[in-house]
């Protein structure tokens, strides 16, 4: 057990300030809530915005908005993506198709996306992991003669303010979270946003009958913002990552996913979002790019982007191991991500058709992540470049 400074693999900047606008947000629920539907429309120029619960209530929104208007049953998913988007998938009551992906940029492999639409694909979920964008024109190219929707997975992109148009906006519907560690945060939250007017009438059936939080959930919710606050920061991180049972860093497959409107409490804590981001994508942005570039990686894939995490590959299993461990001995926040492809997932072998995905089951058995947030030092970066170099030794 490591005592003394480390760091979160992720982590979203949010303080005193931010907890008190959230109770102040709890008393005027509603107008908290439409304070950040307005400035959200505004600046990702989108005609409207559904705040949620979650980022994967956000999805499971959509997706059961789209299932009313249409008959067809077919998500195609990438084979290595966060284990909430199949989750999501299978709650909607819809199949998930899954399609190997480009290890160097996550997004499809678009040669074989061509191959997995089929007349029963509803949907496409293009995702933007760790920030990475993916081609989502071209996804709506091979989709939109086969009347098949796109949706973006922006959960780990949300940019605003640059000249194109932002992740999340490009797709027939663009879905976002506020999860802790994501660009910023409101402890688990999340938004459906579409510019289409037909889907957004979907959205909005399923939205009406979405249920407000219980005062008990959003006592929870005050409680888990105030330890969050108090042992994200490095100093204190030590604490909770030494208790086995918070599973801190441990991906699961969701088995019930809670979908309900987002809180006045979570809207309110979202009142200063905009400052946050910026700061917060700056921050990101310049330790991506500075790490990968003291670091020797070489790829598009890592220039100066807000990533939530850099993503690299190592040479082999065992190397990972390796680095993740002394990672972990050294409280330096290296993650192993996702640690399957969507095909070992236990809960989505009955669904699929034992088709093997060998890209994805490459990245994840090799794929690391490091920190990218504004609590990384000077000595941090100097020790994540040190681990990296002598990862062999």
């Amino acid at each position: 057990m490591r005592i003394g400074r480390s760091l979160p693999p992720a982590a979203a900047p949010i303080g005193w300030v931010d907890l008190w606008n959230g109770v102040v947000g709890a008393f005027t629920p509603r107008a908290s809530v439409t304070a950040r539907q307005d400035e959200l429309r505004r600046e990702l120029d989108v005609g409207h915005v559904f705040p949620v619960s979650s980022g994967k209530a956000a999805l499971h929104l959509a997706l059961s908005a789209l299932k009313t208007l249409s008959a067809r049953t077919e998500v195609v998913i990438p084979a290595y993506t966060c284990f909430s988007v199949p989750a999501a998938v299978l709650k909607a009551g819809l199949r998930p198709v899954l399609c190997d992906i480009n290890p160097s940029t996550f997004d499809f492999d678009h040669a074989q996306l061509h191959d997995v639409l089929t007349p029963d694909t509803l949907c496409v979920v293009s995702h933007h992991l760790f920030g990475i964008p993916s081609d989502v024109e071209r996804t709506r190219a091979a989709c939109a003669t086969r009347h098949v929707f796109v949706i973006e997975d922006a959960a780990q992109a949300l940019d605003v303010g640059g000249s194109q148009p932002a992740p999340g906006t490009i797709g027939d519907v663009g879905i976002f979270s506020f999860g802790r560690g994501k660009n910023i945060t409101c402890g688990a939250g999340g938004m459906v946003v579409t510019g289409s007017d037909e889907i957004a009438a979907a959205i909005e059936a399923q939205y009406r009958r979405l249920p407000f939080p219980t005062p008990w959930e959003a006592l929870k919710d005050f409680a888990a913002l105030l330890v969050m606050i108090l042992f994200i920061r490095p100093r204190l991180y030590w604490i909770p990552a030494a208790l086995p049972f918070l599973r801190l860093g441990t991906t699961e497959f969701p088995r019930t996913i809670r979908v309900r409107r987002m809180s006045g409490f979570k809207a309110g804590l979202l009142r200063n979002w905009r400052r946050h981001l910026v700061r917060s994508n700056e921050a990101r942005s310049a330790a991506a790019a500075d790490l990968a570039d003291r670091m020797r990686i070489r790829s598009s894939a890592h220039s100066a982007r807000p990533l939530l995490r850099l993503p690299i590959l190592t040479s082999s299993p065992l190397e990972k191991k390796r680095i993740y461990l002394a990672s972990k001995a050294r409280g330096l926040g290296v993650s192993i991500a996702y640690p399957t492809s969507i095909d070992e997932i236990p809960e989505m072998r009955h669904t699929l058709d034992g088709r093997r995905f060998p890209s994805a089951t490459s990245v994840a058995s090799r794929l690391v992540t490091i920190p990218t947030h504004q609590w990384l030092l000077e000595q941090d970066k100097q020790a994540l470049v040190n681990l990296w170099r002598h990862r062999s030794a």
